[in-house]
C-alpha cells in the first residue's frame, strides 16, 4: 500500500465510525442567543430570584452575572482543583427566598495536601461575598485520582438535598461498599444533618448519608416535574452511560452489570444484568459523555413539554429526549458541534439555558 492510498483509507475509516457514532438526528427548528460570553467551563448556574445568575466556573470562581454585567463573588473555601474536580454544582434552597441558602460542591484537600474529593456546602449571599459558611458532608478518603467527582445537588419535593459522588476511579472498591464513600448518591436534610428514613441509618459502619449506590459518575440529576422523583444520569466507561431513577437503598450495579467495556477494548464484565440490580431506563453506547439535565415544562416550547434534556461533552450537541413510560423512545440533537454541553436549566422566563465550555451560556429561541 503506498502512502497515499494509507492515508486515503484513514481517512475513510476516520469518517465512517464518525458518520457511525452520529446517528441521532439534528434538530433545526430553533436558534440560539449567547447571554453570558467568555466562560472557560460554567460547570452549573442558578437564578435567582430578581432574574440574575450565580454560575460556578470549574477552574474556582463564582460569578454573579446581573444586567449584563459579570462581578466576582467572593469568599470560597480553597478549591482543590484535580483533574475533574473543581468548583462544581450549584443549587438554591427551595425556600430560597424566605432563607437565603444556596448550596455547592466542590473538591477539597486538606492540610496534608493528599488528593481531594467531594465536599458539599452552604452559605448566604451578602454584597457580592459568601456568608454563614457550613460544610455539610466531606467524602473521604482524599485521593489523588483525578476523576470521577460526580457533584449534582437538587432538591426533592420534601426538601431533602440530593447529591452525587462518583467512584473517584476506584471502581473495585468503592461503589459496590456502603461503609465507603463515592460511586454513591446521597440523600440529607438542607442542615446536612442525616434524614432517619435513610435506607442504610441502622446499618452498622455504612455512611447514612447514602441513598443509593452503584453508580460510576453521575453528572446529571433533575426532579421530575409530575413524579417528584429524583432522575439521575452517569458516565460509563467506553459505552454504557445511563439514566436511572434513583430508588432508596438500591443497587444500581457497577461495576458488576454494565453495558460499557473498558476503554483499551477490553471487557471488565461479561454481564448486563443481575439480581438485585437495578436497570437503566436508558442507555447510550457509544458513550455520548452526559452533562447537565433538565425537563422542560415551558410553554415557550409547547411540542417539547415533558421532554428530557442531557448534555453531550462528546459530540458537542443537547441531546432531547422523548420520554413515554419512563422510557425514551426518542432522540434528537439541539444546537448541534456548539461545544462541550456542560450544564442545563429552564429559565425562571421560561428559556432553556444551557453552558457550553469555551462559549458561555447560551439561550434556545424556537424559530417561528
Amino acid at each position: 500500500m503506498t502512502i497515499k492510498s494509507f492515508f486515503l483509507a484513514a481517512i475513510i475509516l476516520f469518517s465512517f465510525n464518525a458518520c457511525a457514532q452520529d446517528k441521532t438526528p439534528v434538530n433545526i427548528e430553533h436558534s440560539y442567543k449567547t447571554i453570558v460570553t467568555e466562560l472557560n467551563n460554567p460547570w452549573g448556574f442558578v437564578f435567582l430570584p430578581d432574574g440574575s445568575m450565580i454560575i460556578t466556573e470549574k477552574a474556582g470562581e463564582l460569578i454573579h452575572f446581573n444586567k449584563g454585567e459579570k462581578s466576582k463573588i467572593l469568599g470560597l473555601p480553597k478549591i482543590e482543583l484535580l483533574g475533574q474536580g473543581g468548583l462544581m454544582d450549584i443549587e438554591l434552597h427551595p425556600n430560597y427566598k424566605d432563607n437565603g441558602w444556596l448550596y455547592i460542591s466542590y473538591s477539597s484537600s486538606n492540610d496534608n495536601n493528599d488528593g481531594a474529593n467531594t465536599s458539599i456546602m452552604r452559605a448566604k449571599l451578602k454584597n457580592n461575598a459568601l456568608t454563614n459558611i457550613e460544610i455539610l458532608y466531606k467524602a473521604l478518603p482524599n485521593s489523588n485520582r483525578g476523576q470521577h467527582f460526580g457533584s449534582r445537588l437538587e432538591f426533592d419535593n420534601n426538601g431533602y438535598l440530593y447529591f452525587s459522588i462518583g467512584d473517584r476511579g476506584n471502581r473495585d472498591i468503592n461503589p459496590q461498599d456502603i461503609t465507603k464513600d463515592c460511586g454513591k448518591i446521597y440523600r440529607i436534610n438542607d442542615d446536612g444533618t442525616i434524614p432517619k428514613n435513610n435506607p442504610f441509618t441502622n446499618k452498622i459502619n455504612a455512611k447514612k448519608a447514602i441513598y443509593s449506590y452503584g453508580h460510576r459518575n453521575p453528572q446529571g440529576m433533575v426532579k421530575h416535574p409530575e413524579t417528584g422523583k429524583i432522575w439521575t444520569h452517569e458516565h460509563g466507561p467506553r459505552g454504557g452511560d445511563e439514566i436511572n431513577i434513583i430508588e432508596s437503598g438500591k443497587n444500581y450495579g457497577w461495576p458488576v452489570i454494565s453495558y460499557g467495556i473498558n476503554y483499551s477494548g477490553t471487557k471488565f464484565t461479561e454481564i448486563t444484568e443481575a439480581p438485585g440490580m437495578e436497570q437503566p431506563i436508558h442507555h447510550w453506547t457509544p458513550s455520548i459523555a452526559p452533562s447537565g439535565m433538565e425537563f422542560i415544562t415551558s410553554n415557550i416550547y409547547p411540542n417539547w413539554k415533558g421532554n428530557l434534556l442531557v448534555g453531550s461533552l462528546k459530540f458537542q450537541y443537547l441531546d432531547r429526549c422523548i420520554i413515554k413510560n419512563n422510557k425514551v423512545i426518542k432522540e434528537d440533537r439541539l444546537l448541534d458541534g456548539i461545544g462541550r454541553v456542560r450544564s442545563v436549566r429552564q429559565g425562571p422566563d421560561g428559556y432553556i439555558y444551557v453552558g457550553v465550555e469555551n462559549v458561555g451560556i447560551v439561550k434556545i429561541i424556537p424559530n417561528k
